[in-house]
């Protein structure tokens, strides 16, 4: 059972919460870049005492997101930076050449100890990967093992590319709007044909015909050398009577994510990357064992990439931010192995801890929390070199199970141009504020070039299907029973309040509202 406090304070947001939601959001709410206590943002929470792993899936697939056991909802519409819910696609995700250069920089280092110099590639300042929710990462690169187990696991890093922004508003631009007493774009051209003058005349060019579809497309001179180096050695296999390679077989085909991350490293490597996963509620043993080291590379990173004064990141603070969870451990034959609630991945290079992942694992998805780690390796994109493992990881779990197979990475604010990075993840996909279905993010660009909050559905008649259509059976927890609210509402005492449990019915839906128990006092 999800037992809730729920209140809606923050049409002006309280600045205990609003710290909370500015390092979840990436350190930039409003356009201001700074979320303070005036700002104008309404974000309806609660406070979950304990939650199943499913009603938290309904609710993120609804738009709401944790911090600690604090969960809300932005309302989009309201807010002055609206924050979409997105997911990447992981079984159908391929690395950009961005991505294949962090994951090469991060092997170089492993392998030859060169730490990178110059920026980041990819990485947005104040590092982005505060607000994704996850942190995965796991694999001895030394060992190369692209699969993770319940203790330990590989790699870090998250990323953020501009050139998916950019492209975006190319898109946009060069869209022509269109309008009755405009003329198609051949007929202008053939119109103004000559130019007036003593000269010869001159005939404006004719738009291009495109690639002769009769033809084989243009290919890579190094997509043909490798295939013709494949083809040579495949002619010698036969002549000397061996089977084929399976390089051979499988062409000019481009690498996948785990060949990438499991590409063979010199067996005398300069450094060790190793990943151990840890279940942090309820803390198991090796979390409790490595907690001090843990909350020391947090307070370090908050200090140097936050500016946080030395006494801010307490180690309460730390607990009530990145350990404490409403999630309940959930473990069955058809789930996978680790399990199913909230973790953190550590990030351990020759025996010491770099960084942390935080991350839930749900029934459909695994949700990247927060990632924290030691500034002085800053350089290594571990962002986005965590998001890439954290799609590695996804795509191992859902060997186990195969429902779970998306990669959330929390919230994409377009109007905040360092958070933008998360679309460069493709495919993926950005969840319809009043729909609630996920629309591809190709789609959603251009709109947002456009207004901040856009309903991305575009059919006008489609709602959401679990919308709250039953108040009464909305489930309460007053004076220690259970009841429906119909009930509830015969027998409170005291002033009503049937326009806050409204609106939070409203809020989590009719599935959640007739799961979750709503106390009131």
């Amino acid at each position: 059972l999800c037992v809730s406090e729920f209140g809606n304070k923050t049409k002006r947001i309280q600045s205990g919460l609003a710290g909370r939601v500015r390092r979840e959001t990436g350190g930039s709410c409003c356009i201001h870049s700074s979320l303070h206590s005036g700002c104008l943002c309404s974000v309806p929470g609660m406070w979950s005492h304990t939650m199943t792993v499913q009603d938290y899936q309904d609710l993120i697939d609804r738009g709401w997101r944790r911090s600690g056991k604090y969960v809300y909802k932005p309302i989009m519409n309201q807010t002055c930076c609206p924050q979409y819910t997105i997911r990447c696609q992981s079984l159908n995700f391929q690395p950009s050449k961005t991505h294949k250069k962090i994951l090469k920089k991060m092997s170089k280092f492993l392998a030859k100890g060169e730490m990178p110099t110059g920026p980041c590639d990819g990485e947005p300042m104040d590092s982005a990967c505060d607000e994704e929710e996850d942190g995965g990462v796991r694999e001895t690169l030394v060992a190369c093992r692209s699969e993770v187990s319940a203790s330990v696991e590989g790699p870090l890093s998250k990323e953020r590319e501009t050139a998916g922004g950019v492209a975006s508003k190319t898109t946009a631009a060069e869209t022509p709007e269109k309008c009755g007493s405009c003329e198609p774009t051949t007929e202008r051209t053939e119109t103004a044909t000559t130019t007036p003058g003593p000269g010869p005349a001159t005939r404006a060019p004719r738009p291009g015909l495109g690639a002769d579809p009769a033809r084989p497309p243009c290919r890579k001179a190094k997509d043909v050398r490798r295939e013709r180096r494949l083809q040579k050695d495949q002619q010698t296999r036969e002549a000397n009577g061996q089977p084929p390679s399976p390089q051979a077989s499988r062409g000019s085909q481009a690498k996948t994510l785990e060949e990438l991350i499991t590409e063979s490293l010199p067996v005398d490597a300069t450094h060790k990357l190793e990943v151990r996963l840890v279940r942090s509620s309820p803390p198991g043993s090796q979390f409790k064992a490595t907690f001090q080291e843990s909350y020391q590379v947090y307070k370090r990173y908050q200090m140097a990439i936050h500016h946080d004064p030395p006494e801010k990141p307490s180690e309460s603070q730390f607990r009530r931010f990145l350990c404490d969870s409403p999630l309940e451990a959930e473990s069955t034959p058809d789930m996978p192995d680790c399990g199913y609630g909230s973790f953190h991945q550590q990030y351990w290079l020759d025996g010491r801890i770099i960084a942390v992942g935080v991350i839930d694992i749900l029934p459909t998805c695994v949700s990247s929390v927060y990632l924290y780690y030691d500034p002085s390796f800053s350089s290594l994109s571990l962002g986005s070199y965590s998001a890439l493992r954290e799609i590695a990881f996804t795509r191992q779990l859902h060997q186990q199970s195969p429902q779970l197979r998306f990669y959330y990475l929390g919230f994409y604010i377009h109007s905040c141009p360092k958070m933008r990075y998360k679309g460069q993840y493709r495919p993926s996909a950005l969840l319809c504020p009043e729909t609630f279905v996920w629309v591809p993010i190709e789609r959603c660009l251009p709109i947002l070039d456009q207004r901040r909050y856009s309903r991305f559905n575009v059919d006008p008649a489609a709602g959401d299907v679990g919308a709250l259509r039953e108040l009464g059976r909305l489930r309460v927890l007053y004076c220690r029973t259970v009841m429906p609210f119909a009930a509830y509402a015969r027998k409170r005492k005291g002033p009503c309040d049937e326009k806050d449990v409204q609106e939070y019915g409203e809020l989590v839906g009719q599935a959640c509202a007739e799961r979750m128990l709503l106390f009131r006092a």
